[in-house]
């Protein structure tokens, strides 16, 4: 029997994995152990508008990402009209876009004093009222928008990867194309539709910056409101229980949403559909409702910013690029640096424990690794904020007067801790994907010649697994640079960066001040939709020029699946996705 067989020296690697698995679960188990120390929840006043609030936003995007990401998944893949191929990863990059970006470009160009409005007003007269911009419909079309891609994705992959044979029955038995794709298709895709769906609501959850630009006050807004106003962690706590009480809800209707049917499909991956060739003015309305959304999501509001950005540096280039902007960008880096390393330590630890055997428990612990991708950013930071009161009253307790004063004047450690939490999911699926493609037979022969568990992670798995390893360091570093709920709930005073820059900025219509670090921003984040789009469909069509390849981004569609696990026996696009691995793409008909 091989030393990998025996498990020498699994024991503290198996240990380490259970640890991490307990940080990662803390913040929940700490707001749950605080409200049942409190002796209930402790509700704020206006809790009834708030739940009202948050359940129409989250109805209003579910269904808007539905229609609009479902509706262009299937336009790209069943017909061919002017620039289809180019559209089909062009209406990726809204993705790259986040909400409180494009939220404070739409309100600049949509507000009362925007040149829209403006622009009415000159022609219909100054009698004409302001629009409803900043309301709860404001919101959620600036969150469809920069969402939709999730749905996109998913359900696109799904399409690509589908047999035609019930397709082609229902149209051979009189279906025209749009009820064979409602029955027929639509059934197919529901367990991508319905994963693309729970990663839209969770975002929406996360999100209480973006809807506080159009006055919208949502239960993770209460959050973090009444955090920062009253610093009741009490109050604070109880809100978030009810934000995780929506996404256990969430997570609830996905499974629905799956439903118990499984759907398969005879022998393995689909050829994918027979695309329709679009003339005259329907292949111009295909092209035109493509570009439309790609401009309004992205290109348009992308322009803007560079416009803006220009026109800031030529007025006064000193006043835009001044020590702020060094420093503000430095913290964004430094701290997102460190998060990815920490993120890459602990995903090559619970993949290499994993790789030595572990067993139920090292398996289990794994799986919670990877809860912390689908617990809302409110959840994650008045967690770790619970967390540091725990430790404040046991260090009291023992006689440290204050305790680690680091729950009033907020931490550079408490984002780093939400960090890991949130961003160790899409790290160790990346690092997993590499892993699962080194043989064990090469683990136990190294084993076998007498090296152990620390000299086979140095020698053998981490140099195999170096282009996961790649792929999980820079999906954590652009995430933790994009991130803004954390750092704006947890940050201590002074501390400032990009994301954080750019909200405060946009929130005094500092527009054009905004402008070049939110450029920034959006610039770091088109490399992992890249990644993403690469591994999820865009190489699929081989017989097209300048088809994108696979490569590291392979692992990329994990930073989108979080920890949404596929029900067995679903279609195989689900597996593909949820897991986060590279399996060979669908193809379609030349």
């Amino acid at each position: 029997m091989t030393a990998l067989a025996r498990g020498a020296g699994r024991p503290g690697w198996s240990a380490a994995v259970v640890l991490i698995a307990l940080l990662v679960a803390s913040p929940v188990l700490a707001v749950a152990a605080y409200a049942l120390g409190q002796g209930g929840l402790r509700m704020p006043g206006g809790v009834t508008e708030m739940v009202a609030t948050t359940l129409a936003l989250l109805l209003l995007v579910a269904a808007g990402t539905a229609v609009l990401g479902t509706g262009l998944a299937w336009l790209v893949t069943a017909y061919e009209f002017p620039l289809r191929w180019a559209l089909s990863w062009l209406l990726v990059l809204p993705l790259a876009m986040p909400a409180y970006i494009l939220g404070f470009v739409f309100l600049s160009t949509f507000d009362y004093a925007g040149p829209v409005q403006g622009a009415l007003r000159s022609v219909l007269g100054d009698d004409l009222g302001a629009l409803p911009v900043r309301s709860l419909g404001g919101a959620a079309l600036v969150l469809v928008l920069t969402l939709y891609p999730y749905v996109y994705l998913l359900t696109r992959a799904a399409f690509l990867e589908l047999a035609p044979t019930a397709y082609d029955a229902a149209r051979t038995l009189g279906a025209s194309r749009a009820r064979a794709f409602r029955a027929v298709l639509l059934p197919l895709a529901r367990p991508s539709l319905a994963a693309g769906l729970a990663l839209v609501t969770m975002e929406v959850l996360t999100d209480f910056a973006t809807v506080q630009y159009f006055n919208v006050r949502t239960v993770s807004v209460g959050v973090y409101l009444t955090w920062k106003g009253t610093y009741d962690v009490g109050s604070a706590i109880s809100l978030a229980v009810l934000v995780l009480v929506f996404a256990v809800a969430v997570l609830a209707a996905e499974r629905a949403l799956r439903g118990r049917a499984r759907y398969h499909q005879k022998g393995g991956r689909g050829r994918g559909l027979e695309r329709r060739r679009l003339t005259g003015w329907r292949a111009g309305a295909a092209t035109a409702t493509g570009l439309a959304v790609v401009g309004a999501a992205f290109a348009l509001p992308v322009l803007r910013l560079v416009t803006w950005a220009l026109s800031a540096l030529g007025d006064d280039a000193g006043a835009v690029l001044d020590e702020r902007f060094v420093d503000n960008l430095t913290s964004s880096l430094v701290v997102a640096a460190i998060a990815a390393v920490v993120c890459v330590v602990v995903s090559l630890t619970i993949s290499h424990a994993m790789r030595l055997g572990g067993g139920r428990v090292v398996h289990a612990a794994a799986q919670v690794t990877t809860f912390g991708y689908a617990v809302p950013g409110a959840v994650v930071g008045i967690g770790v904020l619970a967390v540091f009161a725990g430790a404040d009253r046991a260090l009291v307790a023992l006689g440290v007067e204050g305790g680690t004063g680091l729950l009033a004047t907020g931490s550079v450690l408490g984002i780093l801790v939400a960090y890991v939490v949130r961003f160790t999911a899409p790290a160790y699926q990346a690092v997993e994907a590499s892993f699962s493609r080194v043989s064990p037979s090469v683990s136990a022969s190294a084993m076998t010649l007498g090296a152990g568990p620390g000299r086979l992670l140095r020698r053998v798995h981490l140099p195999l697994a170096r282009p996961g390893v790649a792929v999980a360091a820079t999906l954590v570093l652009i995430d933790a640079v994009k991130e803004l709920p954390l750092v704006l709930m947890l940050r201590p005073f002074g501390f400032t960066t990009l994301s954080v820059w750019v909200y405060e900025l946009a929130s005094e219509n500092f527009w054009e001040r905004a402008a070049l670090p939110a450029l920034l921003i959006v610039l770091v984040a088109v490399v992992p939709v890249v990644l993403t789009f690469r591994a999820t469909g865009g190489r699929a069509d081989p017989a097209e020029p300048g088809a994108p390849g696979g490569g590291v981004g392979a692992a990329a569609p994990a930073a989108l699946s979080g920890s949404l696990p596929p029900a067995p026996g679903q279609v195989s696009t689900t597996l593909t996705l949820d897991r986060g691995r590279a399996g060979p793409p669908g193809r379609m008909d030349p």
